[in-house]
């Protein structure tokens, strides 16, 4: 009798501990609309990084604190692969891995002329719909609407009419497994005044908002940055935002409490 529960504590024992091996990988996507004088109704900024067909030099992007130049320099950071032109109006796709994490960063430079379609696959991608899978690293992982978490980083193109009227929507979900999954995963728009004009499609698509903006900001990459640690330690949604608004602060030299202001959770 004594061997017997011996061999159950151990087996149980083996079984805790080989979770983690069992976890699956988490990957966060995101879609970055180029900022882009020409075609996006925007206060116009320095030509050389309002070009929209342009990532190498472009705000969002290449420029100091876009998407591309400040996490690869982030030490938990490793960059893995970068594709040109991987999908249409896609103009680069680059993939980090975190390294203390089993987690990946996928991030999509779409051409600024094309925000529409930026805005309409993030809401298929927060749908559940759009599901895609990149091999990377000898493993394979879940991406658009399979991703844990899908964030949007660029102006918000549904204050510009010829965007709203487009009428862009989440799919409808109707099956339960989706609505299910669905309720697992997050999502985020770092854009000026997102919460009015995402929220409901979030509500729609039955995902939990993990930062939203209040008023006009700067949607650059060390928010993003900030976000993403804080998901991947699990924090509060309050612990979340504090840290997106510290970092906000750093950045743009203003107060925290004005920073914190400018960002929601729900």
């Amino acid at each position: 009798m004594l061997k017997k529960l011996i061999y159950l504590l151990l087996g149980a024992f083996l079984f805790t501990n080989s979770l983690p091996l069992l976890a699956k990988t988490r990957v966060v996507h995101v879609v970055v609309a180029l900022c882009d004088n020409k075609y996006q109704g925007i206060v116009p900024v320095p030509e050389k990084i309002g070009n929209g067909q342009d990532p190498v030099n472009n705000l969002y992007w290449g420029a100091a604190y876009g998407v591309k130049t400040f996490i690869k320099k982030q030490p938990n950071w490793q960059l893995v692969t970068s594709s040109v032109n991987p999908q249409k109006n896609i103009l680069e796709r680059i993939v980090f891995k975190h390294k203390t994490d089993d987690v990946y960063l996928v991030a999509d430079a779409y051409d600024g002329q094309y925000i529409g379609q930026t805005i309409d696959d993030f809401y298929q991608y927060i749908g559940g719909a759009k599901k895609g899978s990149l091999d990377i690293q000898q493993k394979s992982i879940d991406t658009g609407g399979g991703a844990d978490l899908v964030v949007y980083i660029g102006h918000n193109g549904l204050m510009d009419f010829s965007i709203a009227r487009l009428n862009l929507t989440v799919p409808e979900i109707s099956d339960e497994k989706t609505k299910n999954l669905n309720a697992q995963r997050q999502a985020a728009v770092f854009a000026c005044k997102s919460k009015p004009y995402f929220l409901p499609q979030f509500e729609r698509a039955g995902i939990r908002p993990a930062m939203m903006t209040t008023n006009f900001m700067a949607p650059e990459a060390y928010i993003l940055n900030a976000l993403v640690d804080s998901w991947i330690k699990k924090q509060s949604p309050e612990q979340t935002r504090e840290a997106v608004a510290q970092a906000y602060a750093k950045y743009q030299k203003i107060s925290v409490k004005s920073a914190k202001g400018l960002f929601a959770t729900q």
